[in-house]
């Protein structure tokens, strides 16, 4: 069993125009799709969708058109009621793959919401192989919400204490961090801010700087880091060794989700004992399929092509690494 909570959930509605976006001007969309969304939901569709066991924690009443979505897709879920509506959020895709996003703040939680949906999670992880915190926190949320609960799974639970992976952004990702979770899955941009090595399209564009900026976090205490690339593939760190992942080109037809889809690969190729490049593989290849799929649709197992993903040992002696000539980039949270 893997557990998620998404503490932001949102009900996501994908609009597919047939040429770029043109600001300002009025323009005919020719698909659009809703889904339940928020990083740990589409987790959970996606592990559902490949056959592996899942349970998604997060706020919102019973007749919540989320939680609702997730009742008519057969998605196991529990949520806390709160007595608002949960938020709602668009996507814009292009048809060379270029997503715009907009999303919403989503609903306050209480300091006592909070507790509640702590307990909650703390309660449903038991047995479970893996914890996932995922996604935004919602206004009312402090920045330590991840960390903290890292920290009381841990106490008590004990060595009975699912994994913990974390994907998220900004203060809640750096605090998590700290936490010393046993995997972190940034992006570049969010991988070069917890670093402070460089920005980040100068570390997207070598492996050898993802690697370096992974290894400061493995140095504080993080198990292993999977960062996501995007169409640069991916690269996973761990206190072995680390490795890069590539898919063939492709254009994508929506980017929404493909992280998540990435993670949960990887979540699936853990649960089934897999080696860590074998975990890439999976994560790569899921990546990829949800990125050919429209909308904020899920793969599932048979829909991805992990015998089309290379991966490359990124073994120290055999990855140049340049001298850097730009600056840390100053922290805008």
């Amino acid at each position: 069993m893997i557990v998620t909570l998404t503490p932001n959930p949102s009900l996501d509605r994908t609009i597919e125009l047939s040429g770029p976006l043109a600001r300002g001007e009025v323009q005919r969309a020719v698909a659009a799709h809703g889904e339940p969304g928020g990083k740990g939901v589409n987790i959970c569709r996606a592990l559902e969708a490949s056959g592996i066991s899942s349970l998604a924690i997060l706020p919102g009443d019973a007749d919540d058109p989320v939680l609702l979505a997730l009742t008519s897709h057969g998605i196991p879920h529990l949520g806390l009621p709160i007595g608002k509506p949960l938020r709602s959020n668009i996507a814009i895709t292009e048809p060379d793959g270029t997503t715009t996003k907009l999303n919403e703040p989503g609903p306050e939680l209480s300091p006592d919401q909070q507790n509640a949906l702590i307990d909650l999670v703390l309660e449903q992880s038991v047995g479970a192989s893996w914890l996932v915190l995922a996604g935004s926190v919602p206004p009312g949320v402090p920045d330590d919400f991840y960390a903290r609960i890292i920290r009381e799974l841990r106490e008590r639970l004990g060595s009975a204490a699912p994994k913990v992976a974390v994907d998220s952004s900004g203060g809640p990702l750096v605090k998590a961090a700290l936490a010393h979770p046993d995997l972190l899955k940034p992006n570049g941009e969010e991988l070069a801010e917890l670093s402070g090595l460089c920005d980040g399209d100068t570390l997207e564009a070598n492996p050898a700087l993802v690697v370096d900026a992974a290894r400061v976090l493995i140095a504080g205490g993080v198990g292993a880091v999977l960062a996501t690339l995007g169409a640069k593939g991916a690269v996973l760190v761990t206190a072995e060794g680390s490795w890069l992942a590539t898919t063939p080109p492709m254009i994508a037809v929506s980017t929404v989700g493909a992280g998540d889809s990435a993670l949960a690969g990887y979540l699936l190729q853990s649960n089934l004992g897999a080696s860590a490049p074998d975990r890439l593989r999976q994560a790569a290849a899921h990546g990829a399929a949800a990125a050919s799929l429209p909308g904020s649709t899920v793969p599932a197992l048979h829909q991805t092509n992990p015998s089309a993903v290379t991966v490359t040992d990124l073994a120290p002696e055999s990855v140049p690494r340049p001298v850097l000539s730009t600056h840390p980039k100053e922290d805008d949270q």
